[in-house]
């Protein structure tokens, strides 16, 4: 009996460890978790993985910082810009998908993605109805970049010497953001309606959408899991020079794919931006309790074409690159010379920073990163920061512009960062626990292979250990007298 009970748990033992073995090399609980997980990221009617996507709960709040001119008449001297940042002035941001529809089967879902901006007082530095902000005149600005060597430049000298207008105003916080008439462009707006009188660098942009998206669901493929397909009833853009740079790749930034891996290229289109462009992994961390990759802009999106030639469709007109670190939008902003960055002109070529005082790039405030749950391909923590630049210049045929050197003047930053709320982090930390469990399954049956094999040994010793000591009878004399 105690032999059969012996070899009954040594081979339990041995197959348990076999058993657990064999299902961590086949990876057997791993795959059915991401299989579940891949079948439950689908944009589908009625799921939660659509609710959150269509009415994301976490707040996001838009941060705008904005650069105040110190010396004006200086500059227009020759001398170098001394600006003093003033912010933030906050807005809490709401974001709700409308006007959604199902296409082709499930496959695809077109969508408007309006924004609305509720200011936040509490949180920001003071009031943008009151505070005041010198900086570029940049409705002058375009104009005269418009009609300088055209029949109209001199119209436009006289107009900007009957409106006083110089190449520096003084504004509201609220104005250049939200809108002002201006009276340059009213003027214009009558000989070319195109034209909108009304400035202002988020003009038209409070309640109001970029356009119709439409997303692939995820339902044939979970790589393309909320991936964008089409952007204004086009598949691609029209502004640059190159196929490659019209490209419109990746999700709008506030969904991804599961299962992301280190090594992958996380691709967004952002129409702030003009472009479609991709982050690599950083580091590795937790936000609210739960695992996190964080990806964070290349240095090739915004590098010179020394360094990354396929950039060179970004210059434009063609050859005409401003050097690293900026972007060049004029193309896709009514020609007007705005130029994107980096806040502070962080990762640019130095001399950026060194044609303006007052820049102070610093990697924890102006760099642009996203924290992902690898699993579920859920956005935890995100801050997209971008600075609004123009290219001011000494233009001869304009007395307004001075003899100010070349340079390209930052007018204002934003922060756009969303955090997750509580309520959605205790469902996600659920989520992975229940995945954990099931992952875990070999482990357990490997401990308790360990464990049996740990009886099995005591059992062996305990039977030697027993055999080996004699008993009295046993150790008396065969022969007895």
């Amino acid at each position: 009996m105690k032999s059969l009970c012996l070899v009954t748990v040594g081979v339990l033992a041995m197959t348990l460890l076999i058993a657990s073995i064999s299902l961590l090399v086949a990876h057997v609980f791993q795959t059915v978790v991401d299989l579940q997980v891949k079948q439950g990221t689908v944009l589908k009617n009625g799921t939660e993985t659509f609710e959150a996507w269509e009415d994301p709960p976490p707040p996001v709040y838009m941060q705008f910082y904005f650069f105040n001119l110190t010396n004006p008449l200086e500059v227009l001297q020759g001398a170098t810009p001394l600006v003093e940042e003033i912010g933030p002035y906050t807005y809490r941001e709401y974001r709700p998908r409308v006007h959604v529809q199902f296409l082709d089967n499930g496959t695809k879902v077109s969508a408007l993605n309006p924004k609305t901006y509720v200011f936040e007082p509490q949180k920001s530095v003071g009031d943008p109805e009151v505070d005041l902000i010198r900086t570029v005149n940049i409705p002058a600005v375009t104009a005269m970049e418009w009609t300088r060597s055209t029949p109209l430049q001199f119209a436009t000298e006289v107009l900007l010497l009957l409106y006083q207008e110089s190449l520096f105003t003084l504004r509201s916080v609220h104005e250049l953001l939200w809108g002002y008439k201006d009276r340059l462009l009213s003027t214009i707006h009558v000989l070319h309606p195109e034209i909108d009188p009304v400035f202002g660098l988020f003009s038209k942009m409070n309640g109001t959408d970029d356009g119709e998206y439409v997303f692939l669901s995820g339902e044939r493929n979970y790589l393309n899991f909320s991936r964008i397909v089409e952007w204004k009833g086009k598949e691609s853009l029209s502004w640059w020079t190159t196929e490659a740079c019209n490209m419109i790749n990746g999700t709008d930034g506030t969904s991804f794919h599961p299962l992301i891996s280190k090594d992958e290229n996380i691709y967004i289109f952002s129409s702030d931006f003009c472009r479609s462009l991709f982050l690599v992994y950083d580091s590795s961390g937790t936000v609210a309790g739960v695992p996190t990759f964080r990806f964070v802009p290349s240095p090739m999106v915004f590098a010179n074409t020394s360094v990354n030639p396929a950039n060179a469709g970004f210059c434009v007109p063609a050859g005409n690159c401003p050097g690293t670190g900026v972007l060049n939008v004029s193309v896709c902003r009514q020609g007007a010379p705005i130029f994107l960055s980096a806040p502070h002109f962080y990762q640019a070529d130095p001399k950026f920073i060194e044609d303006i005082e007052g820049m102070h790039p610093r990697k924890e405030y102006h760099e642009t990163f996203l924290d992902i749950n690898p699993l579920t391909g859920l956005v935890l923590q995100a801050a997209k920061r971008m600075q609004v630049n123009v290219h001011v210049r000494k233009l001869p045929e304009f007395f307004e512009t001075g003899n100010i050197r070349t340079l390209i003047f930052p007018v204002m930053y934003i922060n756009e960062s969303v955090l997750i709320d509580e309520a959605s982090a205790s469902k996600l930390r659920h989520v992975l626990l229940e995945a954990s469990v099931v992952t875990g399954i070999p482990f357990v049956i490997m401990a308790l292979g360990i464990v049996f094999g740990i009886v099995f040994v005591v059992l062996v010793c305990r039977s030697q250990g027993t055999s080996e000591e004699s008993t009295e009878e046993e150790r008396s004399p065969l022969i007895r007298s």
